[in-house]
């Protein structure tokens, strides 16, 4: 009865009880230490993980290897990086590292903002403001007058109005336009369409509640509105019903172009 309940005798018969066995194998309070060498085992590995994840990879990996890191990563990661400490901040705004990036940027660019060359403004600072001035889609006077526009007439466009236009007969270059400081309007010298009439332009712009624009279009004399838009390679795009002008890519032109503090 006794061995049945786990307890045994001493043989004397002095009745006193031995240790309680575990009928699985072992003492139980050598089980109980086992697992808890276990727990405390199992616990010190977790603290040491976190240890771990929390440590400054700067810290871990140094300097170098960090910036080895952050020239192969995006643009906007390494934006990121630069508000994590004051260590991470000297790196990842360093002209060593953002002017590649930069220059790629504008590789492919039709247009470098003016802005881009301010005086001692850091390649981290340029990249930025040529990024914010690429969405823009507000056009300005400057914008207008630092490009030469080409001029084609759309489809919706009369018959014999498309045929004095060279780039739908392919019989030679697109015709050109011209925004002058002065207000004033012009092409190029010879040019069928044109005529020789006087021409101006405004840039009309209308506001809603708390600053939002409603409308933002060119006008030419009394002609309908011209409609702004923005492509990927930041050139400019108005258009209405009739015809089109496209800013011609000047990305070489000295010093940039726009406006130098744009309104965004």
């Amino acid at each position: 009865m006794a061995a049945a309940r786990g307890i045994a005798l001493d043989t004397e018969g002095s009745g006193r009880k031995r240790k309680r066995y575990d009928p699985g194998g072992g003492s139980l309070p050598e089980a109980k230490r086992k697992r808890s060498y276990d727990e405390e085992a199992a616990a010190a590995a977790e603290v040491g993980k976190r240890e771990r994840l929390s440590k400054d990879p700067l810290e871990v990996l140094g300097m170098d290897m960090m910036m080895r890191i952050l020239e192969l990563s995006d643009a906007c990661s390494v934006a990121r990086c630069s508000v994590v400490s004051r260590g991470w901040h000297e790196i990842a705004v360093s002209d060593h590292l953002w002017g590649p990036k930069y220059q790629k940027l504008l590789k492919e660019k039709a247009h470098i903002p003016l802005l881009s060359n301010l005086h001692r403004a850091s390649r981290f600072a340029a990249y930025s403001m040529c990024v914010m001035d690429g969405k823009r889609t507000r056009i300005t006077k400057e914008d207008l007058y630092d490009h030469v526009w080409e001029f084609r007439f759309k489809k919706a466009a009369p018959e014999y109005w498309r045929d004095l236009d060279p780039s739908w007969k392919c019989s030679g270059p697109p015709m050109h336009r011209y925004f002058n400081p002065d207000g004033s309007h012009t092409a190029d010298f010879g040019d069928k369409v044109w005529g020789g009439h006087e021409c101006t332009y405004s840039i009309i712009t209308s506001y809603v509640g708390k600053g939002q624009i409603r409308d933002h279009y060119v006008r030419i004399n009394r002609w309908p509105p011209l409609t702004v838009s923005r492509k990927k390679d930041w050139s400019w795009e108005m258009q209405n019903h009739l015809y089109r002008y496209n800013s011609v890519p000047n990305a070489e032109k000295d010093g940039g172009t726009g406006p130098p503090f744009p309104a965004w």
